[in-house]
Protein backbone atom coordinates (compact mmCIF):
# COMPACT_ATOMS: atom_id res chain seq x y z
CA UNK A 1 0.00 0.00 0.00
CA UNK A 2 1.26 3.52 -0.91
CA UNK A 3 0.74 4.77 2.64
CA UNK A 4 2.96 2.66 3.81
CA UNK A 5 5.84 2.11 1.56
CA UNK A 6 9.58 3.48 2.69
CA UNK A 7 12.45 4.00 0.18
CA UNK A 8 10.64 5.41 -2.42
CA UNK A 9 12.10 8.33 -2.54
CA UNK A 10 12.05 8.83 -6.90
CA UNK A 11 8.68 8.16 -7.05
CA UNK A 12 7.59 10.28 -4.11
CA UNK A 13 9.44 13.19 -5.20
CA UNK A 14 8.41 12.95 -8.68
CA UNK A 15 5.03 13.98 -8.39
CA UNK A 16 5.55 16.85 -6.17
CA UNK A 17 8.28 18.17 -8.53
CA UNK A 18 6.30 17.64 -11.57
CA UNK A 19 3.42 19.83 -9.86
CA UNK A 20 6.20 22.29 -8.85
CA UNK A 21 7.35 22.94 -12.36
CA UNK A 22 3.66 23.12 -14.00
CA UNK A 23 2.89 25.78 -11.28
CA UNK A 24 6.08 27.17 -11.87
CA UNK A 25 4.89 27.31 -15.92
CA UNK A 26 1.53 28.48 -15.34
CA UNK A 27 2.87 31.05 -13.21
CA UNK A 28 5.04 32.74 -15.61
CA UNK A 29 1.91 33.56 -17.71
CA UNK A 30 0.30 35.14 -15.05
CA UNK A 31 0.22 38.47 -13.25
CA UNK A 32 1.30 38.97 -9.37
CA UNK A 33 -1.44 38.94 -7.05
CA UNK A 34 -2.28 42.13 -5.55
CA UNK A 35 -5.63 41.03 -3.60
CA UNK A 36 -7.67 37.49 -2.38
CA UNK A 37 -9.02 35.57 -5.35
CA UNK A 38 -12.48 34.73 -5.06
CA UNK A 39 -13.86 31.59 -6.90
CA UNK A 40 -15.50 31.63 -9.70
CA UNK A 41 -15.63 33.13 -13.45
CA UNK A 42 -15.18 30.99 -16.00
CA UNK A 43 -17.59 27.41 -15.51
CA UNK A 44 -13.88 25.53 -15.78
CA UNK A 45 -12.35 27.80 -13.08
CA UNK A 46 -14.98 27.17 -10.85
CA UNK A 47 -14.77 23.63 -11.37
CA UNK A 48 -11.13 23.58 -10.59
CA UNK A 49 -11.68 25.85 -7.77
CA UNK A 50 -14.32 23.43 -5.84
CA UNK A 51 -11.73 20.59 -6.91
CA UNK A 52 -9.18 22.74 -4.52
CA UNK A 53 -11.53 23.05 -1.66
CA UNK A 54 -12.09 19.50 -2.14
CA UNK A 55 -8.45 18.75 -2.05
CA UNK A 56 -7.42 21.41 0.81
CA UNK A 57 -10.52 19.38 2.98
CA UNK A 58 -8.02 16.02 2.34
CA UNK A 59 -5.35 17.78 3.30
CA UNK A 60 -6.84 18.99 6.74
CA UNK A 61 -8.02 15.08 7.00
CA UNK A 62 -4.73 13.89 6.42
CA UNK A 63 -3.38 16.07 8.98
CA UNK A 64 -5.68 14.80 11.51
CA UNK A 65 -5.27 11.19 10.65
CA UNK A 66 -1.90 11.48 11.54
CA UNK A 67 -1.92 11.79 14.72
CA UNK A 68 -3.94 8.54 14.78
CA UNK A 69 -2.25 6.63 12.23
CA UNK A 70 1.41 6.52 10.67
CA UNK A 71 0.61 8.48 7.30
CA UNK A 72 3.51 9.12 4.58
CA UNK A 73 4.95 13.00 4.71
CA UNK A 74 5.07 12.88 0.89
CA UNK A 75 1.40 12.34 0.36
CA UNK A 76 0.46 15.59 2.74
CA UNK A 77 2.84 17.66 0.61
CA UNK A 78 1.66 16.25 -2.73
CA UNK A 79 -2.03 16.91 -1.89
CA UNK A 80 -0.77 20.42 -0.80
CA UNK A 81 1.02 21.39 -4.11
CA UNK A 82 -2.05 19.90 -6.15
CA UNK A 83 -4.49 22.16 -4.43
CA UNK A 84 -1.93 25.18 -5.39
CA UNK A 85 -1.69 23.77 -8.80
CA UNK A 86 -5.64 23.50 -8.75
CA UNK A 87 -5.38 27.70 -7.74
CA UNK A 88 -3.01 28.57 -10.64
CA UNK A 89 -4.85 26.56 -13.14
CA UNK A 90 -8.18 28.44 -12.06
CA UNK A 91 -6.75 31.30 -12.24
CA UNK A 92 -5.15 30.38 -15.96
CA UNK A 93 -9.22 29.57 -16.99
CA UNK A 94 -10.20 33.06 -16.02
CA UNK A 95 -7.07 34.77 -17.66
CA UNK A 96 -8.59 36.06 -20.68
CA UNK A 97 -11.34 37.84 -18.38
CA UNK A 98 -9.15 38.40 -15.65
CA UNK A 99 -9.46 36.89 -11.79
CA UNK A 100 -12.24 37.40 -9.56
CA UNK A 101 -11.02 39.86 -6.97
CA UNK A 102 -11.77 40.26 -3.45
CA UNK A 103 -12.17 44.20 -2.65
CA UNK A 104 -12.18 44.93 1.41
CA UNK A 105 -15.22 47.12 2.41
CA UNK A 106 -16.96 47.01 -1.20
CA UNK A 107 -20.68 47.73 -0.99
CA UNK A 108 -23.47 45.60 -2.95
CA UNK A 109 -25.26 47.82 -4.90
CA UNK A 110 -29.44 47.30 -4.62
CA UNK A 111 -31.53 46.57 -6.85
Amino acid sequence: MFLKKKNNTEAKNFGVLSLENEIDKMNSKLSDLTSFILPGGTKSSSFLHLARTITRRCERTLVKLQSKEKINPEIIKYINRLSDFLFVAARIENIDDGDILWVPNKKKIKD
